[in-house]
């Protein structure tokens, strides 16, 4: 009996004290964090009390503001946004530095739910009256219409619960899951269509390549439509806290990768697009470029990709801005050399200084370029050696493209001997001229062949001739078939070469003769030597094609 008694006589104070101990705990509005933590607290379940927690809307009723916190509330939970109170600060004076201007208030969740806030007025924390005038059109778009009627056709054997979750949750969730499937199928042939009639009206023509990415680009786009979906009407299901939390997180990680994925396709569908584009111009950099561009759109697509993913496992935009500011330009100052051959890159592509296969030389390099990349430029040399030169200097060059020549001038002296006579350095002078007229790579409309001088062995001939072909091969080739039509006309006329060399004169030696070679001057003959050479030369050209 002694116990009873005691237990009796104790569990008063026992209950009492409990009471006390709720209703000891005081409104504090004093800061950002007191705020919110008084109005999620006095609506726990266990410490349920919405009067204290409606003091935090200022400027409405009781009953009124009893409504606006408990709905705040409700949109936070029905959202899966979960308060950690350890973020939130407890600076009385915090201000909001996002912006243009400081304002004193507090954004919860600025990516994701950016209407719901506090702010100061006065010497206290309130939630902001543009939070408490949109909380109603938030509330019904978290939990639509059709959730409190569905609610009041429920049957009591809807509310039995299985594995913590009612029976109606699991309907709903299973027509979720059935309604999503056929909007993905219908979306996807939608989409598909949709994208195929832009790249028609783009491209003017039907590519295949093209296609089967847009085939691709579908695909993530309806699943886009579906997840924003889901997202819409999952809240109706009104799960817990604990689920809704780890349900939209789940969902904006796959949004997020999904957008990721549409736009790397739709890089890739601009880029296959443009490099049709170039495929149809003279520039072969533009060719080039394809590659670069597309490099270059990934990695943005991935870095902002991964900087969403980040925010969205909580890590803070600003801090992680900063640290990514900082970080590049410690970056930048530790690879100087690499920004500058970017730098040097960009001023390639904009000035186009020269093209792909166009033979240059800059500096002590000659060669045709082959590549031009971010760091560097490939040139090809004639030896088949390969030289990398880093863009940044290569800006800075002076580059002689020879590949934007309209022509190969080849200029070179013959010298005939000092003993030739005028009649044939003339004839020798015509039949150079008309050789280069018969050539088929040579301008028949600009050359030079002209006895230009005196030299020290020799009398010289100057022949000037430009070949119509811009390869390299080709000139070496034109050349070689010049060369030997030009000593065959030597042959025929009997004009000999000169040479450095020492001739000693006797002027009488009986019976010996000189050695001085005898000249034929003959006008017919010469006349006749010229025609057989050009004729031959004409044969020849004619059987080489």
């Amino acid at each position: 009996m002694s116990k009873i008694f005691w237990i009796l006589f104790f569990i008063p104070f026992f209950v009492f004290g409990q009471t006390n101990q709720q209703d000891s705990i005081l409104v504090d509005l004093s800061n950002p964090h007191a705020t919110v933590y008084t109005h999620l607290y006095f609506l726990q379940s266990d410490s349920y009390q919405p009067k204290k927690a409606a003091k935090t809307i200022l400027g409405y009723s009781e009953k009124e503001a009893v409504k606006k916190a408990i709905k705040i509330k409700q949109v936070l939970d029905g959202k899966g946004l979960f308060v950690d109170l350890n973020r939130i600060p407890t600076n009385p004076n915090y201000k909001d530095t996002v912006g243009y201007s400081s304002y004193k208030r507090y954004v919860l969740f600025p990516q994701r739910m950016p209407q719901i806030y506090i702010e100061k007025i006065g010497k206290k924390w309130y939630y902001s009256s543009e939070t408490v005038s949109k909380i109603e059109a938030l509330y019904k778009e978290v939990f639509p219409w059709y959730v409190q009627k569905l609610q009041k056709i429920i049957p009591v054997s809807g509310h039995k619960k299985f594995l913590g979750l009612e029976l109606w949750q699991f309907i709903g969730l299973l027509l979720l899951f059935i309604l999503s499937y056929f909007i993905f199928l219908i979306v996807r042939r939608i989409s598909f269509f949709i994208l195929r009639k832009i790249q028609h009206q783009i491209t003017k023509n039907t590519n295949f390549e093209v296609d089967k990415v847009l085939k691709k680009l579908a695909r993530p786009l309806s699943l886009l439509v579906i997840v924003s979906f889901i997202d819409k009407i999952f809240p109706s299901l009104q799960f817990g806290l604990d689920v809704n939390t780890w349900v939209f997180l789940t969902l904006n990680i796959a949004k997020t990768v999904f957008w990721i994925y549409v736009f790397l396709k739709l890089v890739q569908v601009i880029m296959r697009i443009y490099s049709e584009f170039t495929e149809r111009t003279h520039s072969r950099l533009d060719d080039q470029l394809v590659p670069i561009l597309h490099s270059f759109f990934t990695g943005i697509v991935l870095v902002i990709g991964l900087f969403r993913l980040l925010i969205l496992f909580g890590v803070d935009a600003t801090t992680m801005l900063a640290g990514a500011t900082i970080g590049g330009l410690a970056f930048a100052l530790a690879s100087q050399d690499t920004v500058k051959n970017l730098i040097g890159t960009i001023m390639i592509f904009l000035d186009k200084p020269f093209h792909i296969e166009d033979w240059i030389e800059a500096g002590e390099v000659v060669g045709t370029v082959e590549k031009v990349g971010f760091r560097s430029t490939q040139v090809r040399a004639a030896d088949t050696s390969v030289y990398q030169i880093p863009n940044s200097k290569l800006s800075e060059l002076v580059i002689n493209n020879k590949g934007l020549r309209l022509y190969r001038r080849y200029n070179t002296n013959l010298g005939l001997r000092y003993d030739t006579p005028p009649e044939l350095i003339e004839a020798f002078v015509k039949g150079v001229r008309e050789i280069i007229i018969a050539h088929p790579e040579t301008r028949s409309d600009s050359y030079n062949v002209e006895f230009t001088g005196f030299g020290d062995s020799a009398l010289l001939i100057m022949v000037n001739v430009y070949f119509k072909s811009l390869a390299w091969g080709v000139e070496q080739s034109s050349k070689h078939r010049l060369h030997i039509a030009i000593v065959k006309l030597a042959a025929e006329l009997g004009v000999d070469f000169a040479f450095p060399s020492t001739t000693v004169t006797i002027e009488q030696f009986p019976e010996k003769k000189g050695l001085l070679p005898k000249y034929d001057t003959n006008q017919e003959r010469i006349n006749g030597a010229i025609s057989k050479v050009v004729e031959d030369f004409k044969k020849e050209k004619f059987e080489a094609e």
